[in-house]
């Protein structure tokens, strides 16, 4: 990475309506953190089994892989402040129904968290493609990769400070509590990005099989795009563990739910900044290489977590993975921005949405299937060095990626 004297590290930023949609993104996105922490903890309490914080993350991605490119394709048809707007409406219906479950009693059945996990599932499957897609209007095709650097620090930043704050207010104070705070973000968000313009467009009039297959076909023969895709599925799926994190702050490290919320932010933290450092000195060179390296040191900080019984040591291990996986997402964002026409943006952000919704919700559950049948740090330390093996073999079947240079002036 090197630094420009002609670049303008704030870019993105002078456009008023992109700071409304990353204050709008900051905010909901720290509600979602919240809630999850808070349903991961309460769940793991009252079952005992690792099985079933991986089954909170199957309940979200059954619906989500299932509608997703149906969301891509209705993002390339109507409004994408819309669709983002009413999808998060859902999401914060949810909210509200975990709100009212935890008023004045203690929940003891795990049904109704998969369920309302499963009503988030349906909200991102829209959420997802829509915002991405509408996130691209906001800004020129030449800020980009700066747009992408600040939405993944924006993203990261509500990582570091939605955990942090959920597991404070949940061990001084209490799940009601907790849950009131997330629907005050999320009504604090739909505010904020209700700030951005309508922006209407002309539907195409092409079925719908036919759009949805024209999104997956531009993905699938661009070897680049989908060699970047495959690399993140695969390598976050085996090697994220982030939905382990209740058993290690329980049991291995003992630091209960403030501790769990600090866990939870730590990757966060090194992904912010390491995405300051990234508006600052972008990638100039050498950027397929330096995806491919980032990816592996992501998996070798999960190997070394795993293994580690010091807590300090364990947050620093943390925080390196996020850096890590930090560079990643810029660089996977703007490759697929850069690389897809705006009509179709929304039916490529749905494919990319499926590659790694598939990778967070799904590897969530592989994380507790694995933990129920190696046992929790095995499971983990496997997870890391098949994410080494991943990167081997995309290094391996996509030299194009590995020799590319450059992704935008």
């Amino acid at each position: 990475m090197s630094s420009d004297p002609d670049h303008d590290p704030y870019q993105a930023l002078r456009f008023p309506e992109y700071r409304w949609f990353l204050g709008g993104l900051v905010a909901f996105t720290m509600a979602t953190q919240i809630q999850t922490l808070a349903m991961g903890w309460q769940v793991y309490h009252i079952t005992r089994d690792p099985l079933s914080l991986g089954l909170i993350g199957l309940a979200e991605a059954v619906p989500f892989l299932g509608l997703c490119l149906v969301g891509g394709w209705a993002a390339d048809r109507r409004d994408r402040r819309a669709l983002t707007l009413l999808s998060m409406a859902v999401m914060l219906l949810g909210g509200l129904l975990l709100l009212g479950m935890n008023l004045g009693r203690v929940p003891r059945l795990v049904w109704p968290f998969y369920a309302i996990q499963a009503l988030a599932g349906l909200g991102r499957a829209f959420f997802r493609p829509a915002s991405q897609a509408l996130a691209t209007e906001l800004v020129p095709r030449e800020a980009y990769q700066n747009a992408a650097t600040w939405r993944s620090s924006s993203f990261q930043l509500a990582q570091v400070t939605g955990p942090a704050l959920g597991g404070l207010i949940f061990g001084f104070g209490s799940a009601t509590l907790t849950y009131g705070v997330e629907v005050l973000l999320m009504l604090f968000a739909l505010g904020t990005l209700s700030r951005v313009a309508p922006r209407p467009r002309v539907p195409s009039l092409a079925p719908i099989l036919q759009s949805l297959g024209e999104g997956v076909r531009f993905v699938f023969t661009n070897r680049l795009v989908l060699g970047a895709l495959s690399l993140d599925l695969f390598a976050v799926l085996f090697g994220g563990a982030v939905a382990m994190l209740p058993v290690f702050a329980s049991e291995i490290l003992r630091v209960g739910p403030e501790g769990l919320g600090i866990l939870r932010a730590a990757p966060a933290v090194g992904s912010v900044a390491m995405g300051f450092w990234q508006a600052h000195h972008p990638p100039r060179n050498h950027a397929g290489r330096i995806l491919l390296i980032c990816v592996g040191a992501f998996g070798l900080c999960w190997v070394g977590f795993a293994l580690s019984r010091v807590f300090a040591a364990s947050l620093v291990l943390l925080v390196a993975s996020g850096a890590m996986d930090s560079v990643s997402m810029v660089l996977r964002g703007t490759l697929v921005q850069t690389r897809t026409p705006p009509e179709m943006m929304g039916r490529v952000q749905a494919v990319n949405g499926f590659f790694i919704g598939s990778s967070n919700e799904l590897g969530s559950f592989e994380s507790g299937l694995a933990a129920r049948l190696l046992g929790v740090v095995p499971s983990v330390v496997f997870g890391g060095l098949m994410t080494l093996g991943v990167v081997g073999a995309i290094a391996w079947r996509v030299p194009e990626l590995r020799r590319l240079r450059r992704i935008a002036g």
